[in-house]
């Protein structure tokens, strides 16, 4: 299932038809109806957005599961809860919080982005460096194949792990191998108390030297984030900071989770370490911590953005490739997600010299070198967007996803065009 509630399809996705199942029923009969009459399936969830990917390659049917929405079974004590798949991130959340309960994810919008829909993009934040992504929780998955069959894969105990490749294979996979209709998940306890720490990076090298710190240090922090640009001067929990000081290169924020004592002895140890590094002060967001969480989740999905670009790396390369990206356009906006190597970039505007000649020539040969690739999350503009300078250009790993789509769906019947297979399967 792919979800227009974070990486969606185009506005219009070729489609001619829709249907809107309401059982897993069916979702299996309008399948095997699109199968029969030849027909393009274009799966989609929250329908928020309308920006990701590249444009399909034919007009086909639209299938809208936001209605498959039930909760199946949530024995609390076992930890894990299992739902159809048109159900909002947020509802998941309200009805695990009553036993204070959660996947420990950051999803923008997360009141329409669906499960289904989290799950084909693996959409994860600045708690990925403490909580891993979506892969570390979905542990069973049902879904639909393009003939219309049914196949599921893992289980509803954490101590299954049959099929448990196969519920990674599906998670990121856009929706192209198969349409999600359920998934199992096991979840974590909400945290006691949670706070965020931030300083201010006078230069690249401060930010250096402090990222090593973090790596080396005997505390824990959820979430390591470097932010930078002017979209943040007016984030909530942060603009006392930007007034206070005019860092040359931005702002070092750390998430701390845990019991009371856990972080109070993170946050003091934290403080000193800083101070060693010749950090001159510090800041402890509290009050406003869950404004600021929220903020750094929805900073990757902005409308208004001629472009944003997803930049993955080594975690030691992070500031390099800042420094690359703030050379072609000064005046953008990062979220770093510096513990696990990812760069979201907003671009103040669209590249002159067009994707190619900006992404491919420029960043992908850097990001290569230091182990990583560059994506567009959003391009509006809808200009120069082929496969190689959606995906980061197109190499060995593409033909490798190529041929088990083929497996999965050998007509290049589902979401045909829109991800990285090499023909448009």
């Amino acid at each position: 299932m792919v979800d227009n509630a974070f990486y969606p399809m185009h506005d219009s996705h070729n489609s001619s038809d829709s249907r809107e199942p309401t059982t897993l029923d069916e979702v299996v009969a309008a399948i095997k109806s699109c199968h029969e009459s030849d027909s393009a399936i274009y799966p989609v969830g929250g329908g928020t957005g309308l920006a990701y990917g590249t444009p399909p390659a034919r007009e086909g049917v639209r299938i809208d599961l936001k209605h498959l929405n039930r909760l199946i079974d949530y024995p609390s004590r076992d930890m894990t809860v299992t739902v159809e798949a048109g159900m909002t991130f947020q509802s998941l959340a309200d009805l695990l919080k009553t036993n204070q309960q959660q996947i420990p994810l950051d999803v923008p919008q997360p009141d329409q982005a669906t499960l289904g829909g989290v799950i084909a993009t693996n959409v994860s934040g600045a708690r990925r460096y403490g909580y891993g992504t979506m892969r570390d929780y979905l542990i069973g998955v049902q879904a639909v194949d393009a003939r219309g069959d049914l196949f599921k894969g893992g289980g509803r105990v954490v101590k299954n792990v049959a099929g448990y490749d196969f519920c990674k294979l599906l998670t990121g996979s856009l929706g192209t191998l198969g349409i999600i209709t359920q998934a199992t998940f096991k979840l974590k306890p909400i945290s006691r108390t949670s706070i965020l720490m931030a300083c201010p990076l006078a230069d690249w090298e401060l930010a250096d030297r402090l990222l090593e710190r973090t790596v080396h240090s005997e505390t824990t922090p959820t979430a390591v984030e470097i932010v930078c640009g002017g979209a943040w001067r007016e984030t909530p929990g942060l603009q006392l900071l930007w007034e206070r000081t005019s860092p040359a290169e931005g702002l070092l924020i750390l998430g701390l989770e845990g019991t009371d004592e856990e972080v109070a002895w993170m946050r003091a140890r934290i403080r000193r370490e800083w101070k060693d590094a010749g950090v001159p002060w510090s800041e402890e967001i509290t009050d406003q911590a869950p404004d600021l969480w929220r903020s750094l989740a929805q900073f990757q999905v902005d409308d208004e953005c001629p472009l944003i670009l997803k930049i993955s790396c080594v975690p030691s390369a992070v500031t390099t490739l800042a420094q690359s990206v703030l050379q072609l356009d000064a005046d953008c906006s990062l979220q770093i997600h510096a513990g696990d190597g990812v760069l979201v970039a907003r671009m103040s505007e669209f590249p002159e010299a067009g994707l190619a000649k900006t992404v491919l020539a420029s960043l992908v040969p850097l990001a290569n070198q230091n182990g990583g690739n560059v994506v567009v999350l959003s391009n509006p503009s809808g200009r120069d967007m082929t496969h190689q300078s959606v995906w980061g250009g197109i190499g060995t790993r593409f033909d490798v996803m190529t041929r088990v789509k083929q497996q999965f769906d050998p007509d290049g019947r589902l979401n045909p065009g829109r991800f990285v297979y090499l023909g448009g399967l």
